[in-house]
């Protein structure tokens, strides 16, 4: 949990967007372009990027802007769901091709649906829950999310299980939209970022456990039985939410227009370089991970010949070193170090991670076995845990005034490239795991120069050093 102090409920004679200390409205002026973020991470954002209202001042809704240990666990739940709906599913991939009847690639959509759902979801969530609030939007979402998956359970077909795990994708979205837009209605600057860390530690429990259990069902039922356990996850997390998750958006602070206003708060923060640039980084930096995801069922237990139980204990190992870097960058770097220089680091050993993997897996090295390509995953893994929250936590630092709107956006790009690299890693078959390697060499190539291209940090620190 961040420290004390941190919470805008724990610090609230202190007045935020851009206040003078004992003055209701005086504003202070920024420094710098509008919308430009002091390169200190903790250095809270006085200025909305250009064509965007003014960010609301914070005030009232005192229970509702508690950050507890039972809110935090909530929102941990809540950005667990997409890994659950994922992760405990691969091990049972293989089983599905023959159950119905389908070659790889087309189960391999699947997940390519409900992937595509999850972004498109956020577009719609997203804007909505800045203009009715949290709950209801969150609600509802759940609701149709346990209704999809016990759908799912029952598909004869693959075509009507692509259809409905569309549908279970475009509900699960509310889940994820809404918990990085609660975190940004809660925190500030480095509290913000070690609040994300904390949460990958909750959430990237759900990695560990969820392939784990997914191998375990297989052992007692078929992969029906996986969607069966998913709908049950569903309905212990929406009753969660229902009792326990209070309103964060105060009244005052909603957007009262309709779609055209939400259009021009989206285009408003897209005229951001600098968030685009955050925004796409991490997408990419996603899509190398979802390349991991969709593809390792197959070359881990397909060409290396392991168990569905051992599949599960690496992907678990994998998800260990994520969660303890991510560890490491809460409680160690941030607030020590920029965020942006860890991020260029992590987005280094990304880089370097998926070229060794490639090199490996087209026989640069001659024959190798399970163990070093495992390595290269566990380290490519790994460095995801500074290269993911980062992003998020530098992007929505720029923005206070339409946090729905942007977390739709940063979810969006992710998950929306994130399905275009999913077919693209089996489209040789599944006896090479060449076509995953280059999926992510590319897109580790291509978030470095996004972050380089349109974030340039080294910029913000010449006009820091300056006085700007």
């Amino acid at each position: 949990m961040p420290d004390s102090g941190g919470s805008r409920a724990q610090r609230e004679h202190i007045p935020t967007s851009g206040t003078r200390p004992g003055t209701d409205s005086a504003p202070l002026t920024p420094h710098g372009d509008a919308g430009a973020l002091s390169v200190d991470p903790g250095a809270p954002q006085v200025t909305a990027p250009a064509g965007l209202p003014a960010a609301p001042e914070a005030g009232g809704l005192k229970a509702a802007r508690r950050t507890g240990f039972l809110v935090t666990m909530v929102l941990g739940g809540l950005t667990a769901l997409p890994p659950l709906s994922m992760d405990m599913y691969l091990p049972a991939l293989p089983a599905v091709t023959d159950s119905l009847s389908a070659p790889a690639a087309t189960i391999q959509l699947t997940l390519t649906a409900c992937l595509a759902g999850m972004a498109l979801g956020q577009l719609v969530v997203g804007p909505m829950s800045d203009r009715w609030g949290r709950r209801r939007p969150l609600l509802l979402g759940m609701v149709v999310y346990v209704i999809a998956t016990a759908i799912c359970a029952l598909a004869p077909s693959a075509e009507l299980l692509i259809g409905f795990r569309l549908l279970q994708g475009l509900a699960g979205a509310a889940g994820i939209v809404i918990a990085r837009a609660v975190v940004r209605d809660l925190y500030d600057g480095v509290e913000m970022a070690r609040f994300f860390s904390t949460l990958m530690l909750i959430s990237g429990v759900a990695p560990i456990i969820a392939p784990l259990i997914g191998g375990q069902v297989m052992r007692f039922t078929d992969w029906r039985g996986i969607f069966v356990v998913l709908t049950g996850v569903g309905i212990v997390l929406t009753l969660v939410v229902w009792k326990w998750l209070h309103e964060t958006l105060e009244p005052g602070s909603r957007h009262t227009g309709g779609v055209g206003e939400a259009l021009r708060t989206m285009r408003g923060l897209l005229a951001d370089r600098v968030f685009t640039g955050y925004m796409v980084t991490g997408g990419l930096a996603f899509a190398v991970l979802f390349a991991y995801i969709s593809a390792s069922p197959f070359v881990v237990q397909e060409i290396y010949g392991a168990s569905p139980q051992t599949f599960s204990l690496l992907f678990g190992l994998n998800s260990i070193g994520l969660i303890a870097v991510g560890q490491i960058n809460g409680k160690l770097l941030v607030g020590r170090i920029s965020l942006d220089k860890v991020l260029g680091f992590g987005l280094a050993v990304i880089v370097l991670a998926a070229v060794a993997l490639l090199l490996m897996t087209t026989g640069v090295f001659g024959e190798v076995g399970l163990v070093p390509v495992a390595a290269g995953l566990f380290v490519l893994m790994s460095a995801m845990g500074v290269a993911m929250p980062n992003t998020n936590a530098q992007a929505l630092m720029r923005t206070k005034h339409a946090a729905g709107s942007a977390s739709a956006l940063l979810g969006t790009s992710s998950f929306l490239i994130g399905a275009i690299a999913s077919p693209l890693v089996g489209i040789a078959g599944e006896d090479t795991a060449v076509p995953m390697a280059v999926v992510q060499v590319v897109c580790a190539v291509a978030a470095v120069g996004c972050f380089l291209g349109l974030c340039r940090p080294w910029q913000r620190v010449g006009r820091e050093a300056g006085g700007l």
